[in-house]
C-alpha cells in the first residue's frame, strides 16, 4: 500500500509539471484513458502536414514520378512527402499542394472535405504548412486524425524513419526527424510534431504499446523541449 501510495504521489507531482494545455490519450477504440481540455480547439501548427500528405495521397497522383518543384528541383513526390512527415519541412508541404491536381487552392479544399468525411467537424486548415495559426482542433479530433494515418502506408513508413537523405541532380539533405523518440522507441506506428508561437508545442502519435493501442496527442505545450517528455509520460504511464 506505501508504495502504491508513493507512485500515485509522484504522478500527480509530475501530472501538475505537464505544460500542455490540452492533452489526452485514447485506446483502439477510440475511448478516452486519461486528458484534460480534450475538446478545446487550438491551432495544431504541423500536425497539419498529416492532412496535407493524406489529401495528395488520395490525390492519385505519381508520387515517384520526378516533378519540378520550387527551392528542390526535380524531386519526386514521394521525397516531398518524407520531408514534410520526418523533417517537418514548411517548403515541402507547400509545394505538394502547389503541385496538387487542380493547383494549391483545391488541396486545401480537398483537406478540408477529408476533415469533413472524417467528421472531424471541429478541425479546419486554411494552408497546407500550419503556419497559419487558424488551422485548428482538439486533442481528441486529432486521436482519430492520426488513426486515419495510419492506412496510408507512406505515412507509417516516414513516421517511423529516425533521419532520411533527400538526393535530387542539385543538392544532397540529410534531415533528422523532429521527433527524437523515433529510433529510440519501437512502438511508434505514426508521428508528427508541431510548433508555432500561437499553438506551443504540439504532438500527436499513435503507438502500439504493451498496454494496447494508444493515440496520444498534446497541444500547447511550453516550447518544442517538453512536448516529447510530456507525450511520453503520458504514453507510459496509461
Amino acid at each position: 500500500m506505501r508504495y502504491i501510495i508513493l507512485f500515485l504521489l509522484s504522478f500527480n507531482l509530475y501530472a501538475k509539471d505537464i505544460t500542455a494545455q490540452s492533452w489526452v490519450v485514447t485506446n483502439e477504440k477510440g475511448n478516452i484513458i486519461a486528458g484534460q481540455n480534450v475538446s478545446d480547439v487550438r491551432p495544431i501548427a504541423s500536425i497539419t502536414k498529416l492532412v496535407t500528405t493524406m489529401t495528395v495521397l488520395n490525390g492519385g497522383q505519381n508520387i515517384d514520378e520526378p516533378v519540378k518543384a520550387q527551392g528542390f528541383g526535380m524531386i519526386t513526390r514521394r521525397q516531398l512527402i518524407d520531408m514534410a512527415i520526418v523533417k517537418s519541412n514548411n517548403q515541402a508541404a507547400d509545394q505538394l499542394c502547389r503541385l496538387y491536381i487542380g493547383g494549391y487552392g483545391m488541396c486545401i479544399a480537398d483537406m478540408n472535405h477529408l476533415l469533413y468525411k472524417l467528421n472531424l467537424l471541429n478541425t479546419i486548415v486554411y494552408d497546407s504548412t500550419g503556419l497559419d495559426r487558424r488551422n485548428q482542433s482538439s486533442a481528441m479530433e486529432l486521436t482519430k486524425l492520426v488513426q486515419e494515418a495510419s492506412k496510408y502506408p507512406e505515412i507509417v513508413t516516414a513516421s517511423q524513419q529516425s533521419k532520411i537523405k533527400i538526393k535530387t541532380k542539385r543538392r544532397f539533405w540529410v534531415f533528422k526527424n523532429t521527433n527524437p523518440l523515433i529510433g529510440k522507441r519501437q512502438d511508434i506506428i505514426v508521428s508528427k510534431t508541431g510548433f508555432t508561437n500561437p499553438a506551443g508545442g504540439c504532438l500527436a502519435m499513435l503507438m502500439s504499446t504493451d498496454k494496447g493501442t494508444r493515440s496520444v496527442v498534446v497541444l500547447g505545450s511550453r516550447n518544442t523541449h517538453t512536448r516529447i517528455p510530456e507525450a511520453e509520460f503520458i504514453a507510459d504511464t496509461y
